[in-house]
């Protein structure tokens, strides 16, 4: 659906230690053992290669949201922080975030691996690589039919960080103020899903969090 101009989203979800980093990147070097993120992008590369008529164009970024501020994890200053603003004609984005064109897989698959490399990480009770943040690597396809007409789609691939009780982790200092903005956002992120799935909300709480910001619906950045 992304290559026919739709927007998309996968996310793993669950407690600390329960897989959802390793279900989404995956080994790279065995190939029955690879994650959603390098599958999905092979299933990109081989529709936009079998689409007759269309020329395509992918861009990728990557980002992380940390104690509620949103960082490029492929940027000259990873330590930045970015601000998301929100445009009449391009919706919801975030101001500085590099965009990076790839060709092929192999450089979707660079990309993610320096970006993961930049991701905070710290060892609790639960988990010695605990991800202290929520990542997004996101693919952004853009397709030119031969009478000239342009749509546009993009696939949110998402890595949140691990909802957990603190008790359980023993939290103290940085972690606690981590785990605390973890829970919240994860919290309002099951919000935002329970009144989409109630269809019957008029209000969907995106602005909870930086995060259900971000998922929302959103225009070309």
């Amino acid at each position: 659906n992304v290559i026919e101009g739709y927007n998309g989203t996968v996310f793993a979800y669950g407690q600390t230690g329960s897989g959802k980093t390793f279900s989404m990147q995956g080994v790279d070097n065995l190939p029955a053992q690879r994650g959603v993120i390098p599958r999905a992008f092979d299933h990109i590369f081989t529709a936009t290669a079998t689409t007759e008529n269309v020329k395509f164009l992918v861009h990728c970024s990557y980002l992380e949201i940390y104690n509620e501020e949103v960082r490029d994890l492929l940027g000259t200053d990873n330590k930045q922080k970015l601000e998301i603003k929100e445009h009449a004609d391009r919706g919801v984005y975030v101001a500085g975030l590099s965009m990076h064109v790839c060709h092929d897989v192999p450089a979707c698959k660079e990309l993610m691996t320096r970006g993961f490399n930049n991701r905070h990480v710290g060892a609790t009770l639960m988990n010695k690589d605990s991800s202290r943040s929520h990542s997004i690597f996101t693919v952004y396809v853009e397709g030119m039919t031969e009478s000239g007409s342009i749509r546009m789609g993009k696939l949110n691939l998402v890595d949140l960080a691990g909802s957990e009780r603190q008790s359980k982790t023993g939290a103290t200092g940085d972690r606690l103020k981590e785990a605390t903005k973890i829970n919240l956002s994860l919290s309002a992120l099951g919000n935002v899903i329970s009144a989409l799935v109630d269809g019957k909300s008029k209000h969907i709480p995106y602005r909870d969090s930086k995060l259900t910001r971000l998922l929302q619906v959103q225009y070309w950045p």
